[in-house]
């Protein structure tokens, strides 16, 4: 006779529990990968990379992952060997014996941790040197983002003549970019933008807000600015973001390899429409880019748009430069 009154085991109804929840589990895993294909596991949910920094930052990722999956392993075997060797009997209710004051376990579970940040510190900190580091671009966009939207000043010499416009002459809307960057402005770039509104489509595909453009296999630096708050420049498939702050210049080079159409949006809470602050990135032939930007030429749209609020003297240069 079981003690709860009857001769049915009081586990069954909590494996029946058990077993609902799992079954309930994997439905929805499965339901909501649809999209998701094997040929896309090794990415551990990141998008197709498409510039040639991405795969560095993908590496990081799935590493990250693998330590990850080990330190768990670990660990679950660990519990699961306690539960099974370690559980009590039906027939000794005593407490087993107890450990405390193990120095040689104490250690351990506290070197193993600090061994595991170091090397994951040592992994980010080689990665971002690289990823940061800056050399001679081929193209130079400045990235402006407001409320509730984001231009683009492609600083270049788009009517090919050097000497338009003055030498060496930054012009007054760049004036708060520091000169570090100014003095690797190609010469004669008197420049074409794009400014944004929300409610901007993409012609090609539809989707909301302005569309960069860039070209395929060249560097790229991005120096980004802000005309109110703190933004973020993020473009999913380049698998970087970084933010765009007012009163502080931000600088990366990426270099696209791949020719598509990816979204971008502001990573930032910015405000009340943070979420209408959405781009496009059109990655083309280096011709096509260079037809893009003398037909925004033609469109009258040369010059450039103010860069952002302006850094005060001793903050405007205070880095030194490593180019």
């Amino acid at each position: 006779m079981s003690p709860y009154g009857s001769d049915r085991s009081p586990r069954r109804p909590m494996r029946r529990k058990l077993l609902q929840a799992l079954t309930a589990g994997m439905v929805l895993a499965t339901a909501t990968g649809c999209s998701y294909t094997w040929k896309d596991f090794p990415r551990l949910g990141m998008p197709t990379p498409v510039t040639e920094e991405a795969p560095r930052i993908l590496s990081l990722w799935q590493g990250s992952w693998a330590a990850a999956l080990a330190t768990g392993v670990l660990v679950w075997g660990l519990i699961l060997w306690s539960v099974i060797f370690h559980r009590r009997s039906r027939t000794k209710v005593e407490v087993p014996p107890q450990t405390r004051y193990n120095m040689p376990i104490e250690a351990l579970y506290t070197v193993v941790p600090l061994i595991i940040v170091s090397v994951l510190f040592y992994f980010t900190a080689r990665d971002e040197s690289k990823l940061l580091a800056l050399d001679k671009p081929a193209h130079t966009i400045n990235v402006v983002g407001y409320q509730w939207s984001w231009g683009f000043n492609y600083i270049e010499d788009v009517d090919g003549d050097a000497a338009t416009p003055s030498a060496g002459e930054v012009p007054k809307e760049l004036a708060s970019i520091p000169d570090k960057f100014t003095k690797d402005f190609p010469a004669g770039a008197e420049g074409v933008y794009t400014k944004g509104v929300p409610g901007d489509r993409n012609p090609q595909n539809g989707n909301p807000g302005p569309t960069l453009w860039l070209p395929k296999g060249e560097k790229v630096r991005f120096i980004l600015s802000s005309n109110d708050v703190i933004h973020s420049f993020w473009v999913v498939p380049f698998l970087f973001k970084q933010d765009v702050i007012p009163g502080h210049t931000n600088v990366f080079e990426v270099t696209p390899s791949q020719e598509g159409t990816f979204m971008g949006k502001c990573a930032e809470l910015c405000g009340v429409d943070h979420s209408r602050m959405l781009f496009n990135v059109k990655v083309v032939s280096p011709e096509r880019y260079q037809a893009h930007l003398k037909e925004l030429a033609e469109k009258g749209q040369t010059g450039y748009l103010p860069a952002g609020i302006k850094q005060t003297d001793p903050a405007r240069n205070s880095e030194t430069n490593k180019l």
